[in-house]
């Protein structure tokens, strides 16, 4: 295992951090970082390629060498396996995420199942994909659990619908278990969360019993979460199994509010974004004050989140490639994070969508739509951009 370094990691070195990156790969990021600054821009455009498309306009190439290409590997795995390959390179594992959206029928979910599955085949013999992901959605109505959650009587029907969701999670999680690669289960909205997490929950504790082979989600501008991560643990501790926990700030913010307040029930999320950075920060101490029964996936583009992170790493002097420890970012964002990390020696893993171009576009949508509203996020990518293009200008005309 690698040591820790005395002084914590730097997110500064954008030779580092864009090593991969030519000129022009540089430059595009910059138009759509700048873009995506504006709220009003962004829904305009999602509106406008939505339209398009559905008019049968040929605006699929376009948007593959531009939007597409930032956020996600390939449509092909022919395509994707190259982006793997040059990520890992740098140390830096993929997570393959399927990211079409689930269908409405049992068709549409044993085909993402059937796609999940081939997954994590390839990550079983393939060291630069540490795991796989996954939304529940993808495999069952979002409605059936919402029903579950609210405790609201199930049809017959209903019932086996939900059967069929519980044996199609079981088939992932034993080929995960077989591959000896960990699957992450995404967060959903709070009004769904509850039947994700009791489905999590029962696959922690079967298949989970030597190392964290299923993951579960905290998304924590939840202010009940931290409550749950400690009775999760407890549960863990005396079940004799492993906890795996993935944790994120929180990917559906305003649409938990305007629920809450359409609806007249206190919103489920944190009033402000410093109380869930306190949170956020404050699950981090309790993982590795825990660190015995709980392995983790760090989701964050914060830069102080992860420096806390190894801070508390070398103070409990816990290797910088501890295997229980993942940082995660989103590929064709920050950069700066993950390659650094990296470069200390540290496990780093970026999320990889792929699949056609039309049926991503919801995530597509979804990503610029939650990059705008994360304050200062575009403005810090465009900085870091800005700034490496200032430094390989210079180099240059050193070598001149």
């Amino acid at each position: 295992m690698k040591k820790n370094r005395k002084n914590p990691v730097s997110f500064q070195n954008t030779a580092i951090a864009f090593k991969d990156k030519s000129k022009g790969d540089l430059f595009l990021s910059f138009v759509i970082f700048s873009l995506t600054k504006s709220p009003f821009l962004v829904k305009f455009l999602s509106r406008a390629v939505k339209l398009a498309l559905s008019m049968g306009l040929p605006v699929k190439p376009l948007i593959k060498a531009t939007v597409f290409k930032q956020f996600c590997g390939g449509e092909k795995e022919t395509e994707y396996a190259k982006v793997i390959k040059k990520l890992g390179a740098a140390h830096i594992g993929s997570i393959l995420d399927y990211s079409v959206e689930g269908g409405e029928d049992e068709a549409g979910f044993e085909a993402t199942k059937s796609q999940l599955l081939k997954i994590i085949e390839k990550s079983q013999s393939n060291p630069d994909i540490p795991c796989t992901c996954m939304k529940m959605t993808a495999i069952g109505l979002p409605a059936l659990f919402q029903k579950v959650t609210a405790r609201t009587p199930l049809s017959k029907q209903e019932k086996q619908a939900f059967e069929k969701v519980e044996n199609r999670l079981d088939e992932i999680c034993k080929a995960a278990s077989s591959s000896g690669k960990p699957i992450y289960i995404d967060a959903e909205e709070s009004w769904i969360q509850k039947a994700v997490d009791d489905l999590a929950e029962k696959m922690m504790a079967r298949y989970n019993q030597e190392n964290a082979i299923v993951f579960t989600t905290l998304q924590l501008y939840r202010w009940d979460r931290i409550d749950y991560f400690k009775r999760l643990i407890s549960a863990a501790r005396s079940g004799s199994y492993r906890l795996g926990i993935k944790i994120v700030r929180g990917a559906y913010l305003e649409k938990e509010r305007e629920r809450a307040n359409a609806l007249g029930y206190p919103s489920p999320v944190n009033a402000t974004k410093a109380e869930t950075d306190a949170e956020y920060n404050q699950a981090l101490q309790i993982f590795v004050e825990n660190i015995d029964v709980v392995e983790i996936c760090v989701g964050t583009h914060n830069e102080h989140s992860c420096t806390l992170l190894t801070q508390y790493m070398a103070d409990h002097r816990i290797p910088n490639d501890h295997p229980h420890i993942y940082f995660s970012q989103l590929y064709g964002m920050s950069d700066h994070i993950s390659y650094n990390l990296a470069d200390a020696g540290y496990n780093v893993s970026k999320y990889l969508p792929f699949g056609p171009v039309a049926a991503t576009l919801p995530y597509l949508v979804r990503r610029a739509e939650e990059n705008t509203a994360i304050a200062g996020q575009m403005s810090k990518e465009l900085e870091i951009i800005t700034r490496e293009c200032r430094r390989r200008k210079k180099a240059k005309q050193k070598r001149a």
